[in-house]
């Protein structure tokens, strides 16, 4: 069972003072049989309260506020964190016992919330890849390993290519991006399919292999698998989820899962620095981005006007960027 010492700093630095600055944070890891946390640390500047309590979904969410005028905020959560390892499926069911198992299931809570398909006008092109007449004699799990594979093959992963604000068509389009993108492209194909998938938030943590998604926040999907539960699959390195990797927060897609979200007055103009370093039990740095932070000037001067769908307002949508998952 491997421990892991995640470092996870954001930080904010402002022109000029802000104030008002209220926030909604994702970074307590999920703790089930599979992850336990065995110490934290979150220390923001300026020492506000943390209300913490949980979303819908399960996930713990600390909120807090900054009312005083400041040119930085900076957000240093520190985690010691065991995860096991879990036994994969055994597909001893025929795989139409499966499928029909999952029809069963189609209109239940919670699973019903994980099979809402978003808006996609490629549909067409998609179904020629999850066509639900190809998988017909494949059980769920070989279905979620292959379409995995297929994501992995076929988009390539580069880095600062999109944003949270690109859309599935896009990517889509693009045949590339980071993380994220692989992770929504598969939810896609799997809700297709009738598979419940879900969104998942947090570190890929490796130590004798390398693999996409060091450094900072990372994702992926978990797909529910009939007679088994949820099963992780992550995209970006094509592989099936063990105990390499920390979940942080579940949900529909990266806007339920934002590590940070808030909003602020004051100037438009910030600098955003973010940096993941992990170590492991036996004292050994994986990498040291935590403390070489990454910064990036982003423009919130738009942070009253609408969305074009009317939605929510720009800023908004923006500070939904502001930890983007690579």
């Amino acid at each position: 069972m491997p421990r892991f010492l995640i470092h996870h700093v954001t930080k904010y630095t402002y022109p000029e003072p802000v104030r008002d600055s209220a926030n909604q944070m994702m970074l307590y890891p999920i703790k089930d049989e599979y992850q336990e946390v065995l110490s934290q640390r979150i220390a923001i500047s300026d020492e506000p309260f943390i209300e913490v309590y949980k979303d819908y979904y399960g996930n713990e969410i600390g909120s807090f506020m900054n009312i005083a005028p400041h040119l930085q905020l900076r957000i240093d959560s520190n985690i010691s964190v065991v995860t096991k390892p879990r036994q994969f499926p055994v597909d001893d069911k025929p795989a139409d016992v499966q499928w029909h198992y999952l029809q069963e299931i189609q209109y239940v809570i919670p699973y019903i919330d994980f099979l809402k398909q978003e808006y996609f006008s490629k549909l067409d092109e998609v179904k020629q890849v999850a066509n639900p007449a190809l998988f017909t004699n494949k059980t769920i799990f070989e279905t979620v390993q292959e379409l995995n594979t297929w994501v992995y093959n076929n988009f390539k992963y580069i880095k600062g290519i999109t944003t949270v604000e690109t859309t599935l068509d896009e990517i889509w389009n693009l045949k590339a991006g980071v993380c994220q993108d692989f992770a929504h492209i598969l939810l896609l194909m799997l809700r297709l399919l009738g598979i419940p998938s879900r969104y998942v938030s947090g570190y890929v943590c490796p130590k004798d292999s390398s693999l996409r998604g060091e450094g900072a926040t990372h994702a992926w999907a978990e797909a529910y698998i009939p007679y088994y539960g949820w099963l992780g699959i992550d995209p970006t390195n094509n592989c099936v989820v063990n105990d390499l990797h920390v979940r942080l927060a579940i949900g529909r897609n990266f806007s339920d899962c934002s590590p940070m979200k808030g909003t602020y007055k004051g100037t438009a103009k910030q600098t955003l620095e973010v940096g993941v370093s992990v170590s492991y039990e036996d004292g050994q740095v994986h990498n040291e981005e935590a403390a070489i932070l990454t910064p990036s000037v982003v423009d919130a001067s738009l942070r009253d006007e609408q969305s074009t769908d009317g939605s929510n307002n720009s800023y908004r949508r923006y500070m939904q960027m502001v930890q983007q998952q690579q």
